[in-house]
């Protein structure tokens, strides 16, 4: 996924089907200089992590 989809699925306030390794995930900020993205899954809130952008897929 490019950083400029990214950055607008993020500030949208209508929820994008986005999946990290399978994963329908949340897409909570980017970092478009680092191409990163901090996400979590959407089962487990908790579970903050911080992806490369290219592993995400939009569906």
């Amino acid at each position: 996924m490019n950083g400029q989809r990214a950055t607008e699925i993020a500030a949208s306030p209508i929820m994008a089907n986005v999946t990290y390794n399978g994963i329908p995930i949340y897409i909570q900020n980017v970092d478009e200089k680092n191409e990163t993205a901090r996400i979590y899954p959407l089962h487990e809130p908790e579970n903050e992590q911080e992806v490369p952008l290219y592993s995400l897929e939009e569906h």
